[in-house]
């Protein structure tokens, strides 16, 4: 079985992206490499550093910078060190509450939400395929799975079209249902260079974006994803799935 070594984790000053920042360094022996907009303001981040020097590694990165994203590349293979990137998980994202039709959407917010659901996890994991790449490659002879080389675009259900029997929120529906689409083609595209691609729902958690009346814990819900993730194989490639591995309809 090939060695889960480095991950990368988007968003993770705080909610989701930080709580599996938490589930990585306490169930697997993989360095992460977690990032976030403001650093200095990321305190519990900054903590957990503190005690996982030789592990946790946080990146200054401003998903809306596209052209910063070459350079970000450059720190992520000096933490890896010729080991390449196992996992990348596009976890960073925004929502619009409000967003009907008939009052408050505004263009500002549909494309806010597409510049960062969508067009951010699209170019980020352009810039870190070679290094998915170096890691599929020297796990070359091991099946197709997060320990191998892979990526993991965190998505919504609210993203998906067959479903959507509300309505609203089209920024955030939008982007997602977009994001959805990318992921299929980058399960298409990297499934050549031996690199998983999926879609997760992580559920409707208790964060700063999911409110107080969110049904999951957000840890309970990563440490679900976590386990998931790791029973990733080829069968799931493409697969647009929620936080207990259940599939969702695209």
């Amino acid at each position: 079985m090939a060695l889960l070594r480095n991950v990368m984790i988007t968003g993770c000053n705080r909610g989701i992206g930080l709580s599996l920042v938490k589930q990585f360094l306490n169930e697997t022996p993989a360095s992460v490499i977690a990032t976030c907009r403001n650093p200095d303001g990321a305190q519990e981040l900054q903590q957990l550093q503190q005690s996982n020097e030789s592990r946790l590694h946080i990146l200054q990165m401003d998903l809306r910078n596209f052209n910063e994203f070459s350079g970000k590349s450059n720190d992520v293979e000096k933490v890896t060190k010729g080991q390449g990137l196992n996992l990348l998980i596009n976890n960073a994202g925004i929502s619009t509450k409000f967003s009907r039709l008939q009052n408050t959407l505004k263009v500002e917010q549909l494309v806010e939400n597409f510049v960062i659901n969508t067009v951010a996890p699209i170019m980020l994991t352009k810039a870190m395929l070679p290094l998915l790449k170096i890691a599929a490659t020297n796990n070359a002879g091991h099946p197709i799975s997060i320990e191998r080389a892979a990526v993991v675009n965190i998505s919504s259900v609210l993203g998906s079209i067959s479903q959507n029997k509300d309505g609203g929120f089209y920024p955030y529906r939008c982007s997602k249902a977009a994001l959805n689409a990318a992921t299929q083609s980058m399960s298409l595209d990297f499934m050549n260079d031996g690199i998983l691609a999926v879609a997760i729902h992580p559920g409707w958690c208790k964060t700063d974006m999911g409110g107080k009346n969110a049904p999951l814990d957000v840890d309970t819900a990563t440490s679900s994803i976590l386990k998931t993730l790791r029973g990733l194989t080829s069968e799931q490639n493409g697969a647009f799935i929620q936080y207990d591995g259940q599939s969702i309809a695209y």
